[in-house]
């Protein structure tokens, strides 16, 4: 092997490339330490970034629909100023309706709740006696548990008041307070970034692959914005979908509680339609809150709720989601299945909203290049379709 300039470059970066992950791997906790406060710094800026991501949709789908004359290429600015302006006001909109329908609904739900609880325990009592009464060991060690839980429970008492921990107590909510004002404060300086990004996305495009283009020359840099702008068509997509996956199933939850009478049926489907914006499991969020007020006024409508909720996700899984958001995004509906359970066991609530697109993107690009590998090793489709759907080969010619 030559030791040209290029070489030794490679071979110097792929050096430091292993002794920094060494140390990162040798000192995880400082590393991580670090990562922490950089994000912590940089917080109202990705917030920013993903405020402009998402309204990026309907800003860039506004200005498609009303703009799209000649006559506005000479002034740019109006037209994506108005779209701006008309994208927030839509999302504001759509908040506004949101609360403006659960908040009654939950005043009189409670109101519902707080007439019927006492009934509800009467009830409760009732069938608590009838068990104890079949089972009278099982009274004796409620008794006996009951009483001892009055007794550790007055001993903490004690023990909060006389150790300080009010005090503490008083320390966490001003904490908790402190959290709140500063995450309204970096959310407000993350909007106004957004703003300026998408009112000057264009710029900020080419200032971005000039800097590319100087610094990873034409052909990394070409690669990278082909996969960002994969990624930007993946992510649009499965934001688009999902919301709409979200409005089909607050629909069906809608008028199908209409239709069996079931109550909280306006509640219950907007709570589900916010809530199914988390990919495949966020819907269950909806089914226990239902659930929990209808168990209130009467246990078995609430098991009918389950079952009702059951046969609706089942739809909704095997069905919508992947027809609706998996087609949108190109990925089959197994591996959005997969994408979900990881990122929620990685990252939570975050992870189910990233790792679909994510893996859409993963699986885009590798798809395209097992294609080109294929093809550039002349692998005939017979070796790996199934004969069903494999190209029929040319016919034997005929022996004289």
């Amino acid at each position: 092997m030559q030791f040209d300039k290029k070489t030794v470059k490679t071979i110097l970066g792929i050096l430091c490339g292993a002794i920094l992950f060494a140390w990162c791997l040798v000192n995880n906790q400082v590393f991580f330490g670090l990562l922490h406060s950089l994000v912590r710094l940089l917080s109202p800026f990705l917030i920013g970034l993903a405020i402009a991501f998402v309204l990026n949709v309907p800003t860039r789908a506004i200005e498609g629909w009303l703009f799209r004359g000649t006559r506005w290429k000479q002034r740019p600015a109006i037209p994506r100023i108005l779209s701006l302006v008309l994208a927030i006001l839509f999302v504001l909109l759509i908040f506004v309706l949101v609360i403006f329908i659960v908040v009654p609904e939950v005043a009189s739900t409670f109101r519902l709740i707080g007439e019927g609880f006492p009934s509800f325990l009467a009830r409760l009592q009732v069938w608590a006696d009838q068990l104890i009464v079949s089972f009278p060991t099982l009274g004796e060690y409620l008794s006996d548990f009951a009483s001892g839980s009055w007794e550790k429970m007055l001993t903490s008492i004690k023990t909060f008041i006389t150790s300080g921990a009010a005090g503490n107590l008083l320390g966490s909510t001003v904490n908790i307070a402190s959290s709140v004002v500063g995450g309204v404060f970096n959310f407000f300086i993350g909007f106004i970034f957004a703003v300026y990004i998408l009112l000057q996305k264009e710029k900020l495009a080419v200032q971005g692959k000039k800097l590319f283009y100087a610094w990873m020359g034409v052909r990394h840099t070409d690669r990278a914005l082909y996969i960002l702008a994969l990624s930007n068509k993946v992510f649009s997509n499965f934001l688009t979908g999902q919301c709409l996956e979200a409005v089909i199933l607050g629909a069906m939850f809608f008028v199908s509680m209409t239709i069996l009478r079931f109550p909280y049926a306006m509640l219950v489907a907007v709570l589900i339609s916010v809530t199914a914006l988390i990919p495949i499991f966020g819907a269950f969020i909806g089914c226990f809150v239902g659930g929990f007020l209808m168990m209130v006024q009467n246990p078995m409508q609430a098991v009918w709720f389950v079952v009702l909720f059951l046969v609706l996700q089942q739809i909704e899984g095997n069905l919508i989601y992947p027809k609706v958001v998996g087609s949108s995004i190109g990925l089959p509906a197994m591996w959005v299945m997969v994408a979900v359970t990881v990122g929620g066991s990685t990252l939570g609530i975050l992870g189910m909203l990233l790792m679909v697109p994510i893996a859409s993107v993963i699986y885009a690009l590798l798809r395209e290049n097992t294609d080109r590998k294929l093809a550039e090793r002349a692998i005939p489709k017979e070796k790996y379709l199934p004969k069903a759907q494999a190209p029929a080969g040319k016919p034997a010619a005929k022996k004289k």
